[in-house]
């Protein structure tokens, strides 16, 4: 019987009362969940007790954030940065052998015809980088860029390669690119997430959402997909 009351006063509660009798419960909780980041320690090299922060490193960091574009489909580097004049003189004219020996194509079949550029090259800036016609405002800017041509690779489908070029490897399991700057630099919001992805389309890579998976790393490190 004395149960059964109990119920029944408590069920008789409003929202208001509850607020009335509680407030201090509440902002006891409140208060121990902002205090937690600024008083916890860890030994895994966290500050303030946050995951998403950044890490003590080894040198003090300069960059402030990261945006990665992957364009698929985009026009080739080939017809853009990538000058090769070895190729505009093969123009028209069937693959050399030494390029086909011993080697897996996707598509091609038989001999086929080289392609040579198809946009003009020209050098521009200081640094004399050779940059196509196709793209006119960025040879503006040709000394602030960095152009990265030792990369290499002998995947030839599309979905291991792009997974070769966010995770460094053709083969499903490894951290990406998101997810390991995010590992070292951390996030300055504690709400948020610190790596967030964009498709445009609403289509995902041909690699899938491995291409900002966070591998062997915690789950944390994972990107948000914004959509």
């Amino acid at each position: 019987m004395k149960q059964i009351n109990k119920i029944s006063q408590i069920q008789q509660h409003t929202r208001r009362h509850f607020i009335q009798d509680c407030f201090l419960g509440l902002g006891g909780l409140a208060l121990s969940s902002v205090l937690a980041d600024k008083y916890t320690t860890s030994n895994t090299g966290l500050i303030n007790g946050n995951n998403l922060s950044g890490r003590n490193p080894h040198y003090k960091p300069s960059v402030k954030n990261v945006i990665y574009i992957h364009l698929a489909g985009a026009p080739s580097h080939l017809e853009l940065f990538d000058y090769k004049p070895e190729l505009e003189k093969l123009n028209g004219q069937e693959c050399p052998p030494s390029l086909l020996e011993g080697k897996r194509f996707a598509f091609i079949r038989g001999v086929p015809k080289m392609l040579g550029p198809q946009g003009v090259f020209k050098q521009h800036g200081q640094s004399g980088a050779w940059i196509s016609n196709y793209l006119p405002h960025l040879t503006t800017v040709a000394d602030e860029l960095t152009f990265l041509k030792g990369v290499y690779t002998e995947q030839f489908n599309h979905a291991p390669a792009q997974l070769l070029m966010h995770t460094g490897s053709a083969r499903l399991g490894r951290p990406s690119m998101g997810s390991w700057v995010t590992y070292g630099l951390g996030t300055e919001n504690e709400n948020l997430p610190g790596f967030v992805v964009l498709t445009s389309g609403g289509n995902n890579p041909d690699a899938g959402k491995s291409v900002w998976g966070s591998g062997f790393l915690p789950s944390l490190y994972q990107g948000v997909q914004c959509r």
